[in-house]
C-alpha cells in the first residue's frame, strides 16, 4: 500500500510539537493546576515560581527549534506562545481560585512527615 508523501509545506506538526513541548516542560516542573488550586494557601508562591521556571525553559526549547528549523519558525513560535499563554492562564486562575477558597487543601491535613502546616 503506497504511503502519501509528507507535505513539506505543512505547518501543523511543528505547531503541535512546539505547543506540546511547552506543556511537557511546565508539567515536568510543576504540579497540576488542580494541585495549585487545592494547595494555594500553603504553596502558591512556590508553585508559581516553578511555572515561571517552566516558561523560561520552554522559551529556550522553542528558540532552539526555531534556530534549527527556520522554515517552520512561525508555527513553532505560534504553538509555543499559545501553549505558554494557556498554561500560564490555567495556573494563574488556579492560584487565584485557591487563594479565594475556604476549602481545606491536601497539605498539612495529616500526620505524614512531609505535610506542611496550614497557613493561618
Amino acid at each position: 500500500m503506497p504511503v502519501a508523501p509528507l507535505d513539506s509545506n505543512a505547518n501543523g506538526v511543528p505547531f503541535l510539537v512546539s505547543a506540546g513541548i511547552v506543556y511537557e516542560i511546565i508539567a515536568a516542573a510543576c504540579s497540576s493546576p488542580q494541585t495549585t488550586e487545592i494547595n494555594a494557601d500553603t504553596r502558591a508562591e512556590t508553585l508559581m515560581k516553578w511555572v515561571h521556571v517552566g516558561l523560561v525553559q520552554s522559551a529556550v526549547f522553542v528558540t532552539v527549534a526555531v534556530a534549527i528549523d527556520r522554515k517552520h519558525a512561525a508555527p513553532l513560535i505560534a504553538g509555543g506562545a499559545l501553549a505558554a499563554g494557556f498554561m500560564y492562564a490555567s495556573y494563574w486562575h488556579a492560584r487565584a481560585a485557591g487563594l479565594g477558597s475556604n476549602e481545606p487543601g491536601t497539605e498539612g491535613q495529616g500526620s505524614t512527615p512531609w505535610a506542611m502546616p496550614k497557613a493561618s
